[in-house]
């Protein structure tokens, strides 16, 4: 396994600039690179808010980073909080979900963070992104597209025992939604020799309302050059999901705790949406 050095990516310290957060692994001809920092401060945090609009998270690593890129033509994917949350519903028009006292908490949050209205702003506070990452496109123009001749991401490749060369796990931002449930947004990362996948997972369990699983994995084969993104939206009420875990045969205290790991919860939840692009990156592609 190559050493952890500095990832040359925008956003990214450089050598004359070194940041012993971030780590990058070479798997030629790609670069993986994650960044992992404290929650940010308090001004950071303002600026966050007044550049998205909405009230922010609780819990909010702006600094951490995951990326992947594609050296010899510079094509990128990388995961970043701001951007998963500029993806979030700040109208309202997708459908607000409430609990008893949604209201009160938004108010406790506009009072909080600054550059918004004293006015409450009808926005998701449940943090819903639904959130692919953020592309560069190839110096010649290749991207991600649907419709691509890659096919799906192939589960039995993922699923032998190649060592793992890098993995990393990266939280982009959490909130307990004023103890009524959690909403977490989370990249892992497992590189091996041939091939590697990149999750990026939102749980989003609101008590009484409603669970949401949203899944977009990334899967890079090495040898072949190609990039399979795949994005699915998972779904269901929250006595749905709680009482499909009691006919798993769980108990109380066990479904309780299974509501807090998504990996118990997933698949569980009917799909929604579901949507795949790919690219080949070979230079004879």
């Amino acid at each position: 396994m190559d050493p952890p050095t500095t990832a040359p990516l925008d956003g990214y310290p450089t050598a004359s600039n070194p940041d012993l957060a971030t780590r990058t692994h070479t798997q030629p001809p790609f670069q993986i690179s994650t960044r992992k920092l404290p929650i940010l401060k308090a001004g950071p945090i303002d600026a966050l808010a007044a550049r998205l609009t909405i009230p922010i998270p609780e819990m909010i690593f702006g600094d951490n980073l995951v990326a992947i890129r594609h050296t010899p033509t510079g094509w990128a994917v990388q995961f970043g909080a701001e951007a998963a949350l500029d993806t979030v519903d700040k109208t309202g028009e997708g459908g607000m979900l409430r609990v008893a006292y949604a209201r009160e908490w938004s108010r406790s949050r506009e009072r909080t963070s600054a550059g918004i209205s004293e006015v409450v702003r009808p926005f998701d506070w449940s943090y819903s992104a639904a959130y692919k990452g953020d592309e560069v496109k190839a110096a010649d123009g290749r991207g991600l597209k649907g419709g691509g001749e890659e096919g799906e991401i192939p589960l039995e490749l993922l699923k032998r025992r190649d060592p793992i060369l890098f993995a990393d796990e990266v939280v982009l931002y959490e909130s307990e939604l004023d103890d009524n449930g959690i909403s977490a947004m989370t990249v892992k990362v497992r590189v091996m020799a041939q091939r590697m996948l990149l999750l990026c997972r939102l749980y989003m369990r609101l008590d009484g309302v409603v669970v949401r699983v949203r899944d977009t994995r990334v899967y890079v084969d090495f040898e072949k050059e190609v990039v399979i993104r795949e994005y699915t939206a998972r779904e269901d009420v929250f006595e749905n999901v709680k009482k499909n875990l009691y006919m798993s045969g769980m108990m109380p205290d066990a479904i309780t705790i299974a509501l807090r790991d998504s990996n118990q919860v997933a698949n569980l939840l009917p799909v929604v949406e579901h949507s795949l692009d790919s690219v080949c990156l070979a230079a004879n592609s």
